[in-house]
């Protein structure tokens, strides 16, 4: 760049100086160092109101900048935990006999009854009732008529709705379930509720104490190892 060139450039600059662009603006438009930009602006005074254009616009910068930086934060960490997720899944491949069986007793361990009874395993998580209704078919050699189901519900809630969904879910007739066990919701509670349970908790059922003598048996022989 030339002397005069050099002398049109600086013009510019100031002049974009006295409208109240900042630094990086002017620096889009005038091919400079920030240091020789500084030089050449230093003597010039902003208006009080100028000053505070160019103070919202960084403070709007630094909080979109923020906002950027949390979401690239939030897309990293969700492809992380997919990535772990994958690996997890593959590691657990496909069960055989064995893994299944093995695998409804450390449920049982966690959500069954552990009275002498009669068996009862109870979950929110549709899912995880599934696997353990066909566990009851497949190792515990129950015909799925002789399975009862029974709904802990809150009283806002549709039981109706709810018996609807399990019995869809499970493919059991309604007539298998046992009396809804309805709890009071309580509204003005302190202690907000983590998670609503639009269907409930479900329990299966099996009226058989031979059964649930055998599940103790289990859980204990898991426990031994």
């Amino acid at each position: 760049m030339g002397y005069f060139g050099k002398l049109v450039e600086k013009d510019k600059a100031i002049a974009l100086r006295k409208l109240g662009y900042s630094y990086s603006k002017i620096l889009k438009e005038v091919k400079v160092s920030k240091s020789t930009l500084s030089v050449w602006c230093r003597d010039i005074k902003l208006t009080e109101a100028q000053n505070k254009k160019l103070i919202d616009f960084r403070n709007k910068s630094a909080q979109k900048g923020s906002l950027i930086a949390a979401k690239k934060k939030r897309e990293e960490k969700i492809a992380r935990d997919k990535k772990t997720h994958e690996l997890a899944f593959k590691r657990i491949g496909k069960l055989n006999k064995k893994n299944r069986f093995i695998a409804g007793i450390a449920l049982y361990l966690g959500d069954g009854y552990k009275t002498e009874y009669r068996f009862g395993f109870s979950n929110a998580d549709p899912k995880i009732i599934k696997f353990m209704f066909h566990w009851l078919i497949e190792f515990g050699e129950i015909d799925r008529e002789k399975i009862n189901g029974r709904i802990w519900l809150h009283d806002d809630l549709d039981e109706n709705l709810a018996k609807d969904y399990w019995s869809r879910y499970l493919g059991i007739s309604k007539d298998n379930f046992i009396k809804s066990y309805l709890v009071k919701n309580k509204k003005n509670s302190k202690k907000k509720r983590k998670n609503i349970h639009q269907y409930g908790v479900f329990s299966l059922i099996v009226n058989s104490r031979e059964l649930q003598s055998k599940m103790l048996g289990f859980m204990s022989g898991v426990l031994s190892v």
